[in-house]
């Protein structure tokens, strides 16, 4: 698919990182699952880096001035809530400078539709000419984050969009990638298909549970 990066195309640390989210037998540390994402972040982060635009700048030393680049805009870090706060975490440790965004948006199962989208709210800084990063560990069909960014963009025009998560099923980033054409998707990893219950499969199973606790249903 056109502007999809695997992140673990070729064996790295981020592979033992992402072995350790599947893994039943470590799942159960909960400071290392969240710690892991947040890893994933970092280097989603560093990878995005490098293909945002730059400018010329002379920077001072003790001694003399030399050239160099720095970000022509900061960008913009959004997360959906809550799954996505470690991930979201990790990009932010690397871009320090950047102002971030907040999406409450969740999967409610319906028995007569199987589940809806509920988008509570949304909270964004300006986005117009910047790079624009939305961080969900779990692309599954796609659908709540499909209609979040369309309430994002809808803010304004952002430079660059890039969607970085820790697993994304292949039905899902077809759903993105035609609904954002333009967008560039960093995954972690990707995995083939989804269960009866849109999980991913194989997946890690729940991303907000494994980091903060099962939540009581409403």
């Amino acid at each position: 698919m056109k502007n999809v990066i695997s992140l673990s195309a070729s064996n790295s640390l981020l592979t033992e990182w992402v072995n350790q989210l599947r893994c039943v037998k470590t799942q159960s540390d909960r400071l290392r699952f969240r710690r892991n994402l947040e890893r994933i972040g970092e280097i989603g982060a560093y990878e995005i880096s490098k293909g945002l635009d730059f400018k010329k700048v002379d920077i001072t030393t003790p001694l003399g001035t030399k050239t160099s680049s720095e970000f022509n805009k900061q960008p913009v870090v959004l997360t959906i809530l809550r799954a996505g706060v470690p991930l979201f975490q990790g990009v932010m440790n690397y871009f320090d400078g950047a102002d971030s965004g907040f999406v409450g948006s969740y999967r409610k199962h319906d028995p007569e539709e199987d589940f809806v989208i509920r988008q509570e709210y949304i909270t964004c800084p300006n986005i117009a000419d910047r790079p624009l990063i939305i961080t969900d560990p779990m692309i599954a069909t796609g659908a709540s984050l499909v209609e979040a960014l369309k309430e994002i963009l809808a803010l304004g025009k952002p430079s660059s969009v890039h969607i970085l998560c820790a697993i994304a099923a292949k039905p899902g980033l077809e759903k993105l990638a035609e609904a954002f054409p333009d967008a560039t998707i960093w995954c972690g990893a990707i995995d083939d298909g989804l269960n009866d219950k849109n999980y991913i499969v194989p997946g890690l199973g729940d991303a907000g549970d494994l980091s903060f606790g099962s939540k009581l249903q409403s």
